[in-house]
């Protein structure tokens, strides 16, 4: 039982991984699991991009005790974003039903994607505290965004930035192998200078991960920590396209780490600078940000999430109660 946690806002993209009528059903299901529980949920759906930040803005001064999230990537990094600027002394707590295609927080914290299964685990689940990233476009500091999972700036942010939403919401992860087959014969992968501290590297990928999970089957930043306080990043320094597409075997079989052209490092920040004129665009958990110069930063303590105690994260000190 959650004493602390009964008033809940559930917030639910009926749009994500083809959700609709059919997901409400199944979400009266869980928020039936999650009353049983002690954790009484209003249902909010959201209509548009950024609805879904709004809400959950108002849920502090509206006294919600729990945000939930049900959706994709996209729907869960507008919540974070949401949630995150609450730094008055009442951050409310996130929780994730997994509604979209990749769901990568799912599969980092262990939970399953049925979603009352799911409830039935956030029910029996423990608040901990956890760091964020926060992508800071160097020339538009407003635009800054928090990512929860993974950020990248090469040909996976102009994937993000060329995909189609019609071809999207009808194919969910489908559509982005589709561009990014179609970003392998015209992307021309220009190198960018990524800075950490003192070291510098040109690269035409950088992964800024929060999580081992990327998207789909894969892992990438398989040796990232959602309970620790800095990124793994893996650069790419190839710029051939065909040279892009023979790692991807590799990915597959989890070897990726020690091929050649391939570089693995820790750190709490990293700065991405164009080189020349081409343009180079940064995403966040899927959804685009900007152009280069981006910085990437871990933000401690940012984010209280809600998670199953069978979840790695168990092994962790429970939050603070002051």
């Amino acid at each position: 039982m959650h004493p602390n946690l009964r008033n809940a806002l559930l917030i639910h993209n009926p749009n994500a991984g083809n959700g609709g009528r059919g997901r409400r059903r199944v979400l009266d299901e869980a928020r039936r699991i999650l009353s049983l529980g002690g954790i009484e949920a209003d249902l909010q759906e959201t209509r548009g991009p950024g609805e879904a930040t709004a809400m959950a803005q108002r849920a502090g001064s509206e006294g919600r005790q729990l945000v939930i999230a049900c959706g994709g990537d996209g729907t869960l990094n507008e919540i974070v974003n949401g949630l995150a600027i609450q730094q008055n002394g009442h951050r409310v707590p996130l929780a994730l039903l997994p509604g979209g295609t990749a769901n990568v927080l799912a599969k980092e914290i262990g939970l399953p994607w049925d979603i009352p299964a799911a409830a039935h685990k956030l029910v029996h689940g423990e608040v901990k505290e956890i760091a964020l990233g926060l992508a800071t476009p160097v020339k538009e500091p407003s635009k800054a965004l928090y990512f929860l999972s993974v950020a990248g700036a090469g040909p996976d942010g102009m994937i993000v930035y060329s995909i189609d939403l019609d071809l999207k919401a009808r194919l969910g992860i489908l559509a982005y192998w589709w561009q990014g087959a179609r970003e392998v014969f015209r992307y021309r992968f220009p190198h960018f200078r990524v800075v950490t501290g003192k070291e510098k590297l040109h690269v035409s990928l950088v992964v800024v991960g929060r999580t081992k999970h990327y998207g789909g089957p894969f892992r990438i930043t398989d040796e990232a920590d959602l309970y620790a306080d800095q990124f793994e990043i893996m650069g790419l320094t190839t710029q051939s396209g065909f040279r892009y597409l023979s790692y991807l075997p590799t990915l597959w079989a989890g070897k990726l780490r020690g091929t050649e052209g391939v570089h693995y490092w820790k750190a709490k920040s990293i700065v991405c600078e164009p080189l020349d004129a081409n343009p180079v665009y940064a995403q966040v958990d899927g959804e685009p940000l900007a152009r280069l110069p981006v910085e990437f930063k871990i933000v401690p303590r940012a984010l209280k999430l809600l998670v199953p105690t069978d979840s790695s994260i168990a092994k962790l000190p429970a939050q603070s109660k002051n």
